[in-house]
């Protein structure tokens, strides 16, 4: 399987698995020397991002969208853990739940999306809802939700007769962006109309990867799904980066595959790494984020790296940097 990346993404990549591609002990991925199929060495450090320095004021937010079209790869937990570490540095962020299966709402509050009143399906297909009856505040200052049930799957179907369809989400979250500095979009696992809702939205797009060889199989339909939305529907939209989750350092098949990744994206591939731990499903069913339910943990201080990485990377233009 081969993908070709779009926006720097990285030069064209080929996933073969764990053939021709070895990989000695790994603290960092950047920190590694990866030996591919060609001998190719790569040594990188790892950078060290600085301390977020405090905002004077709020505003506009930069729209995130976290996609994979596979599922179980770790974009709720990032969009949850990636946005209470921004809001410890201060940054003011909303979180969209965009997935009919609700599990943000449930994992950043231990809501009954069942028993929500008035949910992100409201906003996009009721002219009469306005953003700010639909904003939940959660148990992290600075940090709100706008929460989703399985009502949302319906509006993949209603959508398709809407004029202008696919710019929905992005009016809806219109009158709020001077509020924030940072939305994340969590997106479903498929590359549908709310999807391509989402991508339209967006100043960016995070991509998590487990690592894992079947987590690399769809990635070439989400950049071909990614180019389309920029060519047609966004111009703007760019790759803010791909994030290795769930990974294992212990076993030679994390390290070939974010090897394979790095390989593939380079410079786009995010330093900081998120490994498999207890402790992330453990926070989902206290209905906390990992900053909270276990501050001091490696999981913990991992997605507040993450965050730093995240801030360092984008544009000084106002969007949350």
């Amino acid at each position: 399987m081969s993908w070709s990346g779009n926006d720097g993404a990285g030069a064209v990549a080929t996933a073969s698995g764990a053939e021709g591609v070895t990989a000695g002990p790994v603290g960092n991925p950047r920190g590694e020397t990866r030996t591919t199929g060609a001998a190719l060495t790569i040594n990188r450090p790892k950078p060290e991002f600085p301390e977020p320095a405090p905002l004077d004021d709020h505003g506009p937010a930069r729209v995130v969208a976290l996609c994979n079209q596979k599922g179980g790869v770790g974009k709720t937990t990032t969009t949850i853990n990636l946005g209470a570490a921004l809001a410890e540095f201060g940054r003011r962020v909303l979180l969209v739940d965009f997935d009919p299966q609700g599990a943000l709402s449930v994992g950043l509050g231990r809501l009954d999306p069942r028993e929500l009143d008035l949910t992100v399906y409201n906003l996009l297909m009721q002219r009469d809802v306005t953003v700010e009856e639909v904003l939940l505040k959660t148990n992290v200052d600075g940090l709100d939700l706008i929460p989703s049930n399985i009502d949302l799957s319906a509006a993949e179907v209603q959508l398709v007769g809407e004029v202008a369809r696919e710019q929905m989400l992005a009016r809806a979250l219109a009158p709020v962006m001077d509020d924030y500095d940072v939305v994340l979009i969590d997106c479903q696992p498929s590359l549908g109309l709310l999807t391509v809702n989402a991508l339209t939205a967006a100043h960016g797009v995070i991509v998590p990867l487990e690592c894992e060889f079947f987590a690399l199989r769809g990635v070439a339909l989400l950049m071909d799904t990614i180019q389309k939305v920029q060519e047609r529907l966004n111009d703007r939209l760019v790759i803010d980066g791909f994030l290795g989750t769930m990974y294992d350092p212990r076993t030679l098949h994390a390290r070939e595959v974010l090897s394979t990744i790095v390989d593939g994206f380079g410079d786009k591939v995010y330093s900081t790494v998120i490994n498999r731990t207890i402790r992330f499903p453990d926070a989902s069913v206290a209905g906390e984020p990992i900053t909270r339910f276990d501050s001091s943990s490696a999981g913990a201080n991992a997605y507040r790296e993450l965050a730093k990485e995240v801030l360092a990377r984008w544009p000084l233009n106002g969007h949350g940097g």
